[in-house]
């Protein structure tokens, strides 16, 4: 088939490089040119693990080109899928100027007899699928010459390659059957080993997607408030998690307590489903409630770091591990790690940071306001605490001998609950995480 991609985003990216390695001639088309100018000479956007290598093999073979102009894009596309950012408004509702605009242009470009399938692969409000057709037809287009499908995207940063090649379900939402049968065809390759692909109307699918992020954002929040529970209790959230995630009806996944979620995806999309609510006179009680503690869950640290300093931190220096808002992503969007800098700059405190991948998206945002460290250990020279807030494997199994001679005391403030009570009370390190008891070093 030949497919056109209207934005070269994370979304985009994954989605025509993928689409591209089973055999379609994929044309992604972006109105950054110097970000089409880069994908055209090979150099990949991104940071997505698995990705560049079919980038480039399909880059290779001629099935995956860039341009800028939308109508080179689209003339011979028997689908166009617009993966457009949709950023939340000042009211927290999506914002669809960009999926609209495409649209609009859209209208003017398709020709009478010809057929295409227009889909919405942004994460949109219910409703977004007849906007989207409304916009085509009163931009001149035939109401025969089109249809539009809601086929939401669940790929997870860090293993974005392996959801789409390797979906749990696809999501396709349509009214028309002739469309159906062409996105059944396109997606036959990635569902060969049995998983569904679940056809639906377009408001079920568009809906799907806010209520899967939302429901896992609940999952880790609770999670959270059981582990500030515990900590007061004096039980240990690790059993805790242990203990419910055995149960099937509630799983393994999503219950490691921790700093709050960030990322381009749950801030977003828990949002724009409170405000879609308000907009049917409806309270989602739990989402309003699942905002307040993430907001307040990734600066949980700093009254363990204040009180380990007899709240004074004016002129104390902390090494920071890990910057992305998950490890295996370059993506600092909503990023607890930014929220724990800002505070405690405001404190008159410096920070020295490492990630491996995010370190160049951060300082584009905040500039010299932190040292970025050469690595993990260039970071701890000097500094009074170690705080760790990105998982990332590379820090799971440090030289704790290291640390403690790079460190000024043995203090580690531990976000994500990366090592083990015992091992460091072995270590003889002040330690203190999540919804664990706090070891105190001798």
């Amino acid at each position: 088939m030949k497919i056109a991609v209207v934005g070269t985003g994370y979304v985009g990216l994954v989605t025509g490089t993928c689409f591209s390695e089973t055999g379609n001639y994929v044309c992604c088309v972006d109105i950054d040119k110097s970000k089409v100018d880069q994908l055209t000479a090979g150099n990949i956007t991104i940071y997505e693990p698995g990705l560049e290598k079919l980038f480039l093999r399909n880059q290779k073979e001629g099935r995956l080109t860039f341009t800028t102009q939308l109508i080179e894009a689209v003339a011979d596309a028997q689908i166009i899928f617009l993966a457009l950012p949709t950023p939340p408004g000042e009211d927290g509702s999506a914002d669809l100027k960009y999926i609209l605009g495409v649209a609009s242009e859209l209208g003017k470009l398709i020709k009478p007899g010809d057929y295409k399938v227009i889909v919405d692969k942004s994460t949109v409000p219910v409703g977004t699928a007849d906007r989207v057709r409304d916009a085509i037809l009163k931009n001149g287009a035939d109401p025969k010459s089109f249809d539009i499908v809601s086929n939401p995207e669940f790929l997870r940063e860090g293993v974005a390659v392996d959801d789409f090649m390797k979906p749990d379900r696809v999501v396709i939402g349509s009214s028309s059957e002739k469309a159906i049968k062409v996105m059944n065809d396109l997606y036959a390759p990635f569902v060969r080993q049995g998983n569904p692909i679940i056809f639906m109307d377009e408001k079920s699918a568009e809906l799907t997607k806010y209520a899967a992020n939302s429901f896992l954002a609940v999952k880790i929040s609770f999670m959270n408030e059981i582990a500030l529970l515990c900590e007061k209790l004096g039980a240990d959230v690790d059993m805790v998690r242990r203990g419910i995630g055995s149960d099937n009806r509630i799983g393994k996944r999503f219950l490691f307590p921790g700093i709050g979620y960030g990322g381009s995806c749950f801030p977003k999309d828990v949002q724009a489903l409170v405000k879609s609510s308000q907009q049917v006179n409806y309270n989602f009680k739990i989402l309003d409630a699942v905002m307040v503690v993430n907001e307040a869950q990734k600066l949980h640290l700093l009254p363990k770091i204040k009180s380990y300093f007899n709240q004074d931190i004016k002129g104390k220096k902390f090494a920071l591990w890990g910057l992305a808002f998950k490890p295996n992503t370059d993506d600092i969007r909503d990023a607890p790690a930014l929220e724990i800098i800002e505070a405690l700059l405001a404190e008159g405190a410096t920070v020295s940071a490492y990630d491996p991948e995010a370190m160049p998206n951060v300082k584009k945002q905040i500039g010299n306001k932190i040292h970025f460290a050469s690595d993990q250990y260039d970071a701890l020279k000097n500094a009074d605490a170690l705080i760790i807030a990105t998982e990332w494997n590379e820090f799971r199994t440090p030289e704790f001998e290291k640390i403690k001679t790079l460190l000024k005391s043995k203090v580690i403030f531990d976000g994500r609950n990366v090592f083990d009570l015992p091992h460091m009370s072995e270590m003889d390190f002040h330690y203190e995480s999540v919804g664990r008891a706090a070891i105190i070093s001798k």
